[in-house]
């Protein structure tokens, strides 16, 4: 690449448009930049890096002053860089971001950032790209640098170059991963990394669910050791312990014990099969003497029963003949009902009527309002006079009644004229605060930028907290549910006895009836289905009926219980492997620990996040500002014309409350407010108004009361009662009479059904005393409770057998299977541990830095081809792969072979000059190889900055031959330095001064 032409404008301190003619110094193949420290000198070299990639290294973190301090409001700001590759001929135009004034509305505005590609092609300059965008793209592909690899190979900044020598193993792993893109193999180790880790929780689930199933058939043979005989456990005590610790010895070992332990469970269980059998016949024929026994004591109480409640029917007969002379009254009373309550209803409308016209007096008298005679027809007439008066005065009461609302008016009114006024004065106090507020801005903005560039590393913090904390969160959850599984397989366990129970219970109850459901189908003359005979003098009877259905429910029933407790067992040994799952995953953090570690990495995210916002928010707050004084000239005149409208809405206002007032005081006359007035007149009309209706009502009611009574009278007369307080006393409501009726109906019933209850009870002749079946029924408790007991007994040891060949089955298939598993998670582990830089690797080594190694061998070999005669033969540069501290990755250590000394030594105890010696070497080896990799560019354009004025006379002239080998094969140097030898020896020079106006120019040779 060849640097042909630099072309600024408006761009650090150059105002005016300076051009750099960088063919001119082709012949000398070495040129100077010089000038006093501050004119600009380094400038030069930002405006190449910015018209290539858009930015300036010397303002990397922090505010990007691009546009020149000196520039007005309408000077432009642009830099033109115009160079050449293999690939071509190219020029860049590029110019910052800067505000402008607006061609419209005044004020200023934004000048958005622009970017040109153009191509020479033998008649002109051709466009190629405008877009940033497009721009980028094209000169990635042109220049085949990175920004990174241009500021190492071709623009040597000031003191960079240095950085690489003295820099620790982390910060050189840093730059050269930029320089040389090995990002992919960490990618590679953090490939394998995961795929170990998820070969680890695999491996161990596995491993801990072989552990757990083996535990649980273990306990189970405890449990069932501990339940049973002496013997019995002294048996299993060989083979777990009884304590419930898991024994020592390997899977397999564990598996032949707890197969031992299997064959002495299942012969229990056919044991306590044959005591159960036995226990269920003896407890059959005890329950069926209880039942003929509880059946004779029944039909002795229903006897006993019966003749008690016939001779309490007996002693009622008396009050039900009176209840039938009180019926037969009332119904004879009820033609008379409607008579009687037309009467009482008249009177008490007339009553009410005299009521309402007695306060409707007392209502008008309170007013004190005097009229020559009291009658509807004069209230009436009086309140239509009064109804005419009381609507001229509606009106006035109107405006009265919105007198707040004017005085509101007029002090919005005032307040709009105070508030123009107030406006303008404020629009001159914020002109005057601007400046301040665009520092305060700036400064908020640059603090919250530094904040919100560590968003990526806090939200991959954020991002691993939170799985932890999911995985502590599902360790709780799963230990309440291992819990409740145990619960629930508890209670399984014990349905599935019950349902047991009950089947055996069924079944022996069928038995015992069979004889009666034979007898049941036995006809009279035909032979017996079992003896054959034609007679059947005594058949048995089917005291307690339990069909085939019922025996067939309560096997499914049986069934289902098993299956129950089957899916309990196996919902309880997954749940425990996925419990040793998820505390593997949580990392050994309780879920408040959990919980405390994402709520810190949510809040330091939250406040990256946050800060981004703020400094957009910043960002636009100085756009804002920077309008906001366009906007003040003009807000202050459209308060100008606000505050003269104001003025004259105030004064409209103001006459039309002098005219409501005049109005007001007119319709008063004596009252304290039209209000009062209109409220006395409303008063006075509505008293008149009720009184006149209740004189009226009274005179209606009076004349319905005459009416109903006479029509009482006649019919009382017709009936065989008296007088009307008869009938009231013969009347009852239609419930009292129902309830007489069934009172009647319901004693003849019960006395005709009590009768037939007693007569063939009487016909068996039970003793008068009562039956004791406590004997029988001690008996019978007796042998249920053993057959119980024997039940519990068989179905705990068949259920303990089952369980644990289901477990011993699952513990060998997963057993086996997690051998294959644990054979290929070593493999994956030795491999990720290689490469990772662990276990056999010494040096900690990583795959990354074992590539990065063998380049920084490259760039030491060819750093030393120059730093051997740099030095007169006396300093080398060395790689190192010596361990290194604190953690950090081996192999990329630099130390300096002294010749003198015979030994190596850091590089940081070399002199300021052997330091830059050694660090322009290591830097020009650096170039070599990056060039090299980057596709064998050739460098025909080379710039350092600074640093030759801590070398002494001898050393400066060796710097100077190195650097005349440097221009060999037609290449150019810059050199930018204030050192007078480097001026007195390069007589090509390019001179930037600084102006009395304080612009910088540059000065090319003539």
């Amino acid at each position: 690449m060849r640097l042909h032409r630099l072309e600024v404008e408006g761009f650090g301190p150059f105002r005016e448009r300076q051009t750099v003619d960088f063919d001119a110094f082709a012949a000398d193949g070495i040129f100077l930049i010089a000038g006093r420290t501050g004119a600009g000198k380094s400038s030069i070299l930002d405006a190449v890096c910015f018209g290539l990639y858009g930015a300036v290294p010397r303002y990397d973190g922090g505010e990007k002053r691009l546009r020149s301090d000196h520039c007005e409001p309408d000077d432009p700001s642009e830099v033109v860089v115009e160079f050449s590759t293999t690939a071509g001929r190219f020029r860049v135009t590029r110019s910052p971001e800067y505000p402008r004034p607006a061609k419209r509305g005044g004020g200023m505005t934004k000048q958005p950032a622009a970017v040109a590609l153009d191509e020479w092609s033998g008649e002109g300059w051709v466009g190629r790209a405008a877009r940033a965008v497009d721009v980028a793209h094209e000169l990635e592909a042109i220049l085949q640098l990175s920004q990174s690899q241009f500021l190492q190979v071709i623009l040597l900044a000031q003191n960079r170059f240095a950085r690489f020598l003295l820099a620790d193993s982390r910060e050189r792993q840093a730059l050269l991963r930029r320089l040389f893109g090995t990002e992919r193999f960490e990618d590679i180790q953090t490939r394998f990394e995961e795929r170990r880790k998820v070969s680890d929780d695999r491996l161990s689930a596995s491993l801990m669910t072989v552990t757990t199933r083996l535990e649980e058939a273990e306990s189970v043979v405890v449990a069932a050791a501990l339940a049973g005989s002496p013997s019995e456990a002294a048996d299993a005590d060989g083979e777990v312990s009884a304590r419930g610790d898991a024994p020592a010895g390997s899977p397999d070992e564990r598996l032949a014990a707890l197969r031992r332990a299997l064959a002495r469970a299942q012969y229990r269980a056919e044991r306590a099969q044959a005591d159960r059998d036995d226990a269920e016949r003896l407890s059959t024929t005890a329950d069926a003497a209880l039942a003929t026994c509880r059946e004779d004591q029944a039909a002795q109480r229903e006897r006993d029963r019966a003749r008690a409640a016939l001779n309490v029917l007996d002693a009622e007969e008396p009050q039900i003949s009176a209840a039938r002379g009180e019926l037969e009254r009332a119904r004879s009373a009820e033609a008379l009902r409607p008579a009687l309550a037309a009467a009482v209803k008249a009177q008490r409308a007339l009553d009410a009527a005299v009521e309402s016209e007695t306060e409707a007096r007392e209502r008008w008298e309170a007013l004190g309002i005097s009229l020559p005679e009291i009658t509807a027809t004069t209230l009436e007439r009086w309140a239509a006079e009064r109804i005419e008066e009381r609507g001229g005065w509606q009106h006035a009461a109107a405006h009265e009644a919105q007198r707040a609302e004017r005085a509101a008016e007029l002090a919005d009114a005032r307040e709009r004229v105070a508030t123009a006024s107030a406006r303008i004065q404020a629009d001159e106090a914020e002109h005057a605060s601007l400046p301040a507020l665009r520092t305060e801005s700036t400064t908020e903005r640059d603090a919250a930028r530094r904040i919100a560039d560590r968003a990526d590393d806090l939200a991959r913090d954020r991002d691993r907290a939170a799985a932890r904390r999911a995985a502590a969160a599902e360790v709780e959850r799963l230990t309440a549910s291992v819990t409740t599984g145990d619960a629930e397989f508890a209670a399984a366990n014990a349905a599935l006895t019950q349902t047991q129970t009950r089947l055996s219970d069924l079944l022996q109850r069928r038995l015992d009836g069979m004889a009666g459901e034979l007898a049941g189908a036995l006809v009279p003359g035909e032979p017996c289905a079992v003896c054959g005979s034609t007679a059947h003098p005594a058949p048995a009877a089917h005291i307690d009926p339990v069909s085939a259905d019922d025996v067939a429910e309560a096997q499914q029933e049986r069934d289902a219980a098993a299956r129950t407790e089957r899916d309990a067992a196996e919902r309880l040994t997954g749940l425990r492997a996925q419990l040793a799952t998820a505390t593997a995953l949580a990392e050994g953090r309780s879920l408040a620990q959990a919980e405390t570690e994402l709520s810190e990495a949510d809040s330091a995210y939250a406040e990256a996040a946050a800060a981004g916002s703020r400094v957009a928010e910043a960002e636009a707050r100085l756009a804002e500002l920077d309008e906001r004084v366009t906007e003040l000239e003009r807000e202050r005149a459209e308060s100008g014309q606000a505050l003269a409208s104001a003025r004259e809405a105030l004064a409209v206002i103001e006459e039309r409350e002098r005219e409501a007032v005049a109005l007001i005081a007119e319709a008063r006359g004596s009252f304290d407010s039209v209000a009062e007035r209109v409220e006395a007149a409303a008063a006075g009309i509505s008293a008149a108004q009720s009184l006149a209706e209740a004189l009226a009502e009274i005179a209606r009611r009076a004349d319905a009361v005459e009416e109903a009574s006479t029509e009482r009278d006649a019919a009382i007369e017709r009936s065989d009662f008296d007088e009307p307080d008869a009938v009231e006393t013969a009347l009852r409501s239609a419930s009292e009479q129902d309830q007489l009726d069934t009172r009647i109906t319901a004693h003849a019933v019960q006395r005709e059904k009590e009768k037939s209850i007693l007569l063939p009870l009487e016909m068996r002749a039970f003793p008068e005393e009562p039956i004791d079946l406590a004997p029988v029924e001690d008996a019978a408790v007796r042998a249920r409770a053993a057959w119980k007991e024997q039940m519990d007994s068989a179905a705990r040891a068949a259920g303990v057998a089952e369980r644990l060949g289901g477990l011993i089955d699952k513990a060998a298939a997963v057993h086996a299977r997690s051998a294959d598993q644990a054979h290929e998670h070593e493999v994956l582990k030795g491999l990720a541990d290689a490469i990772a830089g662990r276990a056999g690797n010494t040096h900690r080594m990583t795959l990354e830095t074992f590539v990065l190694a063998a380049e920084l061998e490259e760039i030491v070999d060819a750093a030393n081809r120059r730093l051997s005669d740099m030095s007169t033969g006396r300093y080398q540069l060395r790689h190192s792969d010596a361990l290194a501290a604190r953690g950090a990755a081996s192999g990329l250590g630099i130390v300096v072979f002294d010749a003198f000394t015979g030994q190596t030594r850091p590089a940081q105890s070399l002199s300021g000059g052997e330091t830059f010696l050694s660090s322009l070497a290591l830097a020009l080896g650096l170039a070599e190889v990056v060039t090299a990799r980057a596709g064998g560019i050739t460098l025909d354009t080379l710039f350092i900055d600074e640093g030759f004025g801590s070398l002494d006379a001898d050393t400066l002239d060796v710097a100077m031959r190195t650097l005349d080998e440097l221009r060999a094969g037609g290449r150019t140097v810059g050199v930018i330095s204030h050192v007078e030898a480097m001026q007195e020896q390069i007589p090509a020079q390019l001179r930037v001064e600084q102006t009395d106006a304080g612009p910088s120019r540059i000065i090319a040779p003539a």
